[in-house]
């Protein structure tokens, strides 16, 4: 391990069938006025809304609604919320729902009592708040993001085309308490299902792929790359399978729970390219970072050459006898690419309803970071899209 490090996660997990038994205790820690944050209804459909009302009511609690929260939240939406919670004096966010919901109440816990823009403060300075943080738990119904576990919140403003992570440091935004009944993720489509395995996936690897070190989290990494290519066919195969969803929800978890990264400097082009692609498409998330992954990650091979050789070997159990390291690397690769079409990932930016003449405002969208092996310029990002069109 290169460096020094602070690691803190004070999120508390209930997993497994029937947890959700333990949210009303865990309200009787918060206030009386508490926000129901969900998406777009499914929770009504499959009864957890129903099961939740009943406890939030049994617990005393006074509940107001934000509904319809969608797959990409956007500053509207936001503004929305604050509205509701201000009236409502919100002393605690329940989220209800898939990483998009618990993202939104994240943003919208700091910005409650924020007396500035949130956009301006949050997604543009990337200020940390200065003002009251209200409290969040979630009950997820969708695994992929890892928000369940960290002080991360991605919001997207439509009017300029952004779509904006900010990891706030300050860990008291992290959930108060997660509730993970992987029971709660078997209605999902298929489609959604095999998006969040692959945004577990790049999560991994974009922590994975920086840094030279034998780092312990790179043996971490590795063996939840392998927990989550044996899950993942399996639900493929039968996506009503308890053991094969319960250990893809915990390794979504783990994948950014903030412990991987610990000792990386970390690289998320991926995610930043693919952001970008998803506030001209709204996509959905995980099928606009496996449309860029492998391009990109083809373009930055050479400058990475020893950890994609290690990757090939560990995780796609590449044979290296014979052959050079970039054969080694170039077929692990290979292998990444025929998990992705066994499992029906989108590997085409044109699937999801993006136009070559988007390439220069995707590119302009997206925030160039240097903490991988190579930092792009505007033009490799536009190659990379071409690449992945």
């Amino acid at each position: 391990m290169l460096g020094n490090f602070v690691y803190c996660n004070p999120t508390k997990l209930y997993f497994g069938k029937e947890s959700l038994d333990n949210l009303k205790g865990e309200l009787s820690k918060y206030g009386k006025n508490v926000v129901l944050v969900y998406g777009g209804g499914s929770i009504k459909k499959n009864g957890i809304y129903d099961k939740v009302l009943t406890i939030l009511k049994d617990a005393g609690k006074d509940v107001s609604e934000i509904a319809g929260v969608m797959p990409n939240p956007t500053t509207d939406k936001l503004m929305e919320g604050i509205d509701i919670a201000r009236k409502a004096n919100a002393e605690f966010i329940l989220a209800v729902g898939g990483g998009s919901v618990i993202d939104y109440a994240k943003a919208l816990s700091v910005s409650i009592n924020c007396e500035e823009d949130p956009w301006e403060k949050y997604y543009l300075r990337f200020e940390e708040p200065t003002c009251p943080i209200v409290p969040v738990g979630c009950v997820l119904t969708m695994v992929g993001t890892g928000s369940e576990m960290n002080a991360g919140a991605v919001i997207t403003n439509p009017k300029t085309k952004l779509k904006i992570g900010h990891v706030f440091q300050d860990e008291s935004i992290m959930p108060r308490f997660a509730i993970l009944d992987p029971t709660y993720t078997f209605s999902l489509p298929h489609y959604q299902m095999v998006a969040g395995i692959y945004d577990i996936f790049s999560h991994i690897c974009e922590q994975y792929f920086s840094g030279q070190d034998y780092c312990t989290s790179d043996y971490l990494a590795e063996g939840l790359m392998r927990s989550l290519i044996h899950a993942s066919r399996i639900a493929n195969a039968n996506p009503l399978d308890y053991e094969a969803r319960s250990n893809i929800m915990w390794t979504a978890t783990w994948a950014l729970n903030t412990l991987l990264s610990r000792g990386k400097s970390t690289d998320w082009m991926v995610h930043m390219i693919g952001q970008s692609v998803g506030a001209y498409t709204n996509a959905t998330h995980g099928m606009t970072l496996s449309a860029v992954s492998l391009a990109y990650y083809r373009h930055i091979l050479p400058y990475g050459l020893p950890k994609f050789v290690r990757f090939a070997r560990n995780v796609w159990d590449v044979k290296t006898d014979g052959k050079t390291d970039e054969e080694v690397a170039t077929e692990g690769l290979k292998a990444m690419e025929g998990w992705m079409k066994e499992l029906g990932l989108v590997l085409h930016l044109s699937e999801l309803g993006a136009t070559e003449d988007m390439f220069d405002g995707i590119a302009d969208g997206t925030i160039i970071l240097n903490g991988g092996y190579h930092v792009l310029t505007k033009d490799e990002i536009i190659k990379i899209l071409k690449e992945s069109y």
